[in-house]
């Protein structure tokens, strides 16, 4: 989960030519920020699904993990988040709840229960024995989320050298972005360690 402003550049870049580097425009025009909530699938090295809003709240990610089980509503789903507090909400706690079929209370925000507190809601997002889980990463950590360096990729392809003349504009060059990338260029991070290939 990222957000992104739309910059409109004043002046179009000056690409490089023999002796002179690429140049380019420090001035700009903001149109607005884009929130962006993607997955990627560690298995396949696509971004399975994206979801794009104003803002990065607690519905808005909630809204896109349903949109996410619902490319397959029966599966088992262990997905990677950082500690931020809107992975770890009451919203989420009943989503999950509710498509895994649980019967328990789940209590009261701030009073009781599974959403007692955001440690409660993390401990219950993340046991083993539910159908989706969370595995969070350590505090300090989230660049282990393997969705940080499909983002890098984002910026450095696209979003670097690019301008935007709305947040629209900004959604649509993203959108074929993450469908040029999944036709082309989709393939499964293999992290070393000692110089062996790590695979999930």
């Amino acid at each position: 989960m990222t957000g992104i402003q739309a910059l409109e550049r004043l002046h179009p870049t000056l690409p490089m030519r023999p002796g002179l580097i690429e140049r380019r425009e420090f001035e700009y025009i903001r149109h607005g920020t884009l929130s962006l909530i993607a997955g990627f699938d560690i298995g396949t090295g696509r971004i399975a699904a994206s979801s794009m809003a104003p803002t990065r709240g607690e519905t808005d990610f909630a809204r896109y993990v349903k949109q996410l089980l619902e490319t397959d509503p029966q599966g088992e789903w262990i997905l990677i988040a950082d500690r931020l507090n809107t992975h770890q909400s009451e919203s989420l706690v009943r989503l999950v709840a509710d498509c895994c079929e649980l019967d328990e209370s789940l209590g009261q925000k701030g009073i009781s229960g599974v959403l007692k507190s955001q440690a409660s809601r993390a401990a219950f997002l993340a046991d083993p024995r539910h159908r989706i889980r969370f595995v969070y990463t350590p505090k300090h950590c989230s660049w282990l989320n393997q969705i940080e360096i499909w983002f890098s990729i984002l910026v450095r392809r696209l979003l670097k050298r690019s301008s935007f003349k709305s947040t629209l504009d900004l959604q649509k060059q993203i959108c074929q972005f993450i469908d040029y990338f999944n036709e082309t260029m989709a393939k499964p991070f293999k992290w070393t360690h000692r110089g062996k290939p790590l695979y999930a």
